[in-house]
């Protein structure tokens, strides 16, 4: 698997050298630097955040107002621990998501050949689906998904073995990086349940285990209580700063519709809500899937997931969420094995979408 993964790292490089050229514009004579081709969109926060902290750099602001607290600090925190090492903002990011991408893929390859006689075959398709997604360029970019993947695919596995202080403990990693790992954290409760069915003697001995993932959130709840007052001022940032007030999934999804056909937007963000809309459809037929095939747990996480991200004002970051369905990946794999066609089309209808996604992020276009 980790063979896979070095060898799609390199084509991103190749993919990026050849945007630092295109970036500067057609008539540029010089190209960008290559390293600031990765420095797009939620980077700035992350690094604002992990060179001056949440209010440091915002003198004279009311901390109520400053929208970086909609950022959870695991990744923040990682980036300051790794810059100390090797000095560059840019490069500690980028190594941060190296790393832990080469510990999400074994994860993933392991979780998809549990209980499989074709196991190594079957992990091996899901981490190239993974790795060829449309957004997988994030994979790469000193942003959370990798990060996150790292603590939440090896919770997962641990909570598949029955080993649930392992998966607690990695849970509460996941919820530090984004808040998916709230919806990871209610996926593992619902997995104990199903678990321990018939045998709740062993279950109270396990059960403070799955308590492990609050601790970080409520850790983080009350910084910004004792900072701004308000305990839940991360939410408020998102309302702020990307349009995550509540509104019915049918509202939102008019909404992205408008913007991503109705000409409202310029090119680069309709084709961006395009993606949006094909991405909730993905995650829609996938929750369908997990709940006729009764998984409830991986339904739980999936449901939550959408839920969250289809109740803005319009989707958003849809794209990337995909990455950190790893049913989805998993699901793809074991039906390529029964179906020769799906391998064969994902590689050529699918794959290709990750190049253009790629060239979009490193020239500066929002790509999910």
């Amino acid at each position: 698997m980790l063979w896979i993964y070095l060898l799609t790292r390199l084509a991103l490089v190749a993919v990026s050298y050849v945007a630092s050229w295109l970036a500067p514009g057609p008539d540029a004579r010089t190209p960008a630097n290559w390293l600031s081709v990765w420095e797009r969109w939620d980077w700035g926060h992350y690094q604002a955040i992990a060179e001056h902290g949440y209010f440091g750099s915002s003198p004279g602001v009311d901390p109520a107002l400053v929208d970086r607290v909609a950022f959870f600090p695991g990744f923040p925190l990682a980036l300051r621990a790794v810059h100390a090492v090797v000095g560059n903002w840019t490069v500690a990011g980028l190594l941060i998501s190296l790393v832990s991408g080469a510990v999400a893929v074994v994860a993933l390859g392991r979780l998809a050949g549990l209980g499989r006689a074709d196991g190594p075959l079957a992990g091996r398709r899901a981490v190239t689906f993974l790795l060829l997604s449309p957004s997988a360029i994030f994979l790469a970019a000193g942003y959370t998904e990798s990060l996150f993947l790292a603590f939440a695919l090896p919770a997962w596995l641990a909570a598949r073995r029955h080993h649930w202080a392992l998966a607690g403990a990695l849970a509460a990693g996941a919820t530090t990086v984004r808040i998916s790992g709230v919806f990871l954290a209610a996926a593992l409760v619902v997995e104990f349940l199903l678990a321990h069915r018939g045998r709740w003697a062993g279950a109270l001995r396990s059960a403070p285990w799955c308590l492990l993932p609050a601790l970080p959130i409520a850790g983080y709840l009350g910084y910004l209580w004792a900072r701004t007052g308000d305990p839940m001022a991360w939410k408020h940032a998102q309302e702020r700063g990307w349009h995550r007030e509540f509104h019915w999934p049918h509202e939102a999804f008019l909404n992205t519709w408008r913007a991503a056909f109705d000409n409202l937007q310029t090119t680069g963000f309709a084709i961006g809500f395009q993606l949006e809309l094909l991405a909730v459809t993905v995650g829609v037929a996938l929750l369908t899937v997990l709940l006729l095939r009764h998984r409830w747990a991986e339904a739980v996480y999936v449901g939550l997931t959408l839920w969250a991200l289809t109740t803005s004002y319009w989707f958003f970051s849809v794209p990337r969420a995909t990455l950190l369905w790893w049913p989805l990946w998993i699901g793809l794999a074991h039906w390529s094995l029964r179906r020769a066609w799906v391998r064969e089309a994902y590689l050529l209808v699918v794959a290709p979408l990750m190049v253009v996604l790629a060239v979009m992020f490193t020239s500066g276009r929002w790509a999910g």
